[in-house]
């Protein structure tokens, strides 16, 4: 069941913000409610398509606002690759994302909490830090004395039939992961070219 406050905001932001959002129940409740007296929206302006996509940013990856400015200063400054292959790779190589992506949570939201406790040892050291920045060649292991809790309860069997992205794999019969190379932005959802306008305002 989705909450309300985070069903209001699918229905303002698109239901690629959270997973629960990604239903066909979903579609069909806020089909029916746009049809029920909605009134036309406004046309929005610049100003307010680049609110909206930072909104799904923060939103989607879970991050504050001062986080995502960070971020959007870092990939700013960064030489090498675009700026906005940076600012994709400094939120996809978030310990928390990385985890999830590995398929090892429901959502971002339930693999922060799983970090925050304790549950990975990353390069061989505990990391209780969700925003724990990532690299290539980077090994995330399940620690040994959480092996056993119920959250990692039949990880085969939920993960069977889940293809992470190419630039990480996770091994479950080791409970080890890695990160094989840089993310590739294929993400449709989110604008990032227009995050980072909204910043440079």
């Amino acid at each position: 069941m989705i909450s309300k406050p985070k069903f209001k905001i699918c229905r303002r932001l698109g239901p690629g913000v959270y997973d629960k959002c990604q239903t066909a129940k979903f579609s069909a409740t806020t089909g029916k409610i746009a049809l029920v007296g909605a009134k036309r929206p406004k046309a929005l302006t610049e100003y307010g398509l680049q609110l909206i996509e930072k909104q799904k940013v923060r939103f989607s990856y879970g991050v504050s606002e001062r986080q995502l400015s960070n971020y959007v200063k870092k990939a700013s400054i960064s030489k090498g690759s675009g700026t906005v292959e940076k600012l994709f790779e400094g939120l996809e190589f978030r310990l928390d994302n990385a985890i999830y992506r590995m398929g090892l949570g429901s959502s971002r939201r339930a693999t922060r909490q799983m970090v925050s406790h304790g549950h990975f040892i990353v390069n061989g050291q505990r990391v209780t830090i969700p925003s724990y920045e990532l690299k290539s060649g980077d090994i995330i292991k399940i620690r040994e004395g959480s092996k056993t809790k119920k959250i990692f309860d039949n990880l085969a069997e939920r993960t069977k039939d889940y293809n992470p992205p190419k630039w990480l794999n996770f091994d479950v019969g080791n409970m080890e992961g890695k990160i094989l190379d840089k993310p590739k932005n294929t993400e449709s959802f989110i604008d990032l070219n227009s995050v980072l306008e909204f910043y440079s305002r």
